[in-house]
């Protein structure tokens, strides 16, 4: 039997990147139906198309909880509850000590911890017994990168949750786990301004101090995923797993 033979789940963040990865391994490994947000609508439906018929999209913006209400109408309607949600839309963006703005700093936790709590509330009522919430964290959450404070803490911030979630909800057998990347190449680091240079030079940075001499890739953190929304996993509760350079560690 597949990993996630049956099971319901939810992506935000699904159009691109690891969330669109995760949504393909979920399928490869017998989920029954995956629903994925994203908030752009051409990119949502591209992602849905190359995921088939047993995918469906959702344009939402996760720091409009209105939005994440109809999320939540859809699935009851047409699946009835969740087995899993994997709580991924976020981004990323520097900003030094001394030029960080109202802007900055309300667009990142808005999104990073705001959108993570409003997901899983709505989410919650729909949760199954033995269900799994996975939360997108980052290394950055533990290091200390310059010129990314408000993005490390806004990713230490979901690594909490996941420790705290999973007291929250241990009477009600769901469990909480954190995965927190290291660099990893997606998309979404072309949308941070830096030049092609810039972003070429950070790649190669981020490659030398990993064990294995690479960044990591999206679909390797989509295997991590998965292992956490399966049955495999059900020993593991309220902890953090790294995946940096192709490692997976606790």
């Amino acid at each position: 039997m597949s990993r996630l033979e049956g099971k319901i789940a939810l992506i935000t963040g699904g159009s691109s990147g690891i969330g669109l990865a995760t949504a393909k391994t979920f399928l490869a490994e017998g989920a029954a139906r995956v629903y994925i947000t994203g908030r752009r609508k051409a990119e949502l439906l591209g992602a849905v198309a190359t995921l088939g018929n047993k995918a469906s999209g959702i344009q939402g913006d996760v720091t409009h909880p209105k939005d994440l209400d109809r999320v939540a109408d859809l699935v009851r309607a047409e699946a009835g509850h969740l087995d899993v949600v994997f709580a991924n839309a976020g981004f990323a963006a520097p900003a030094p000590l001394g030029s960080i703005t109202e802007d900055h700093l309300d667009g990142l936790l808005n999104t990073n911890v705001k959108g993570v709590i409003w997901t899983i509330q709505k989410a919650l009522p729909l949760l199954m017994p033995g269900g799994s919430i996975i939360l997108a964290s980052s290394i950055v959450g533990t290091k200390g990168f310059g010129d990314w404070s408000v993005y490390s803490a806004s990713k230490a911030a979901v690594r909490s949750f996941a420790r705290t979630w999973a007291s929250d909800l241990k009477h009600r057998n769901i469990r909480v786990n954190a995965v927190s990347p290291g660099v990893i190449r997606t998309p979404g680091h072309d949308g941070y301004g830096a030049s092609q240079e810039q972003v070429a030079g950070f790649f190669d940075f981020a490659a030398s101090i990993t064990p294995l001499g690479r960044t990591g890739r999206d679909d390797e953190v989509a295997k991590v995923v998965t292992f956490l929304a399966s049955n495999e996993s059900s020993f593991i509760n309220g902890s953090e797993i790294f995946v940096d350079g192709g490692i997976a560690q606790i």
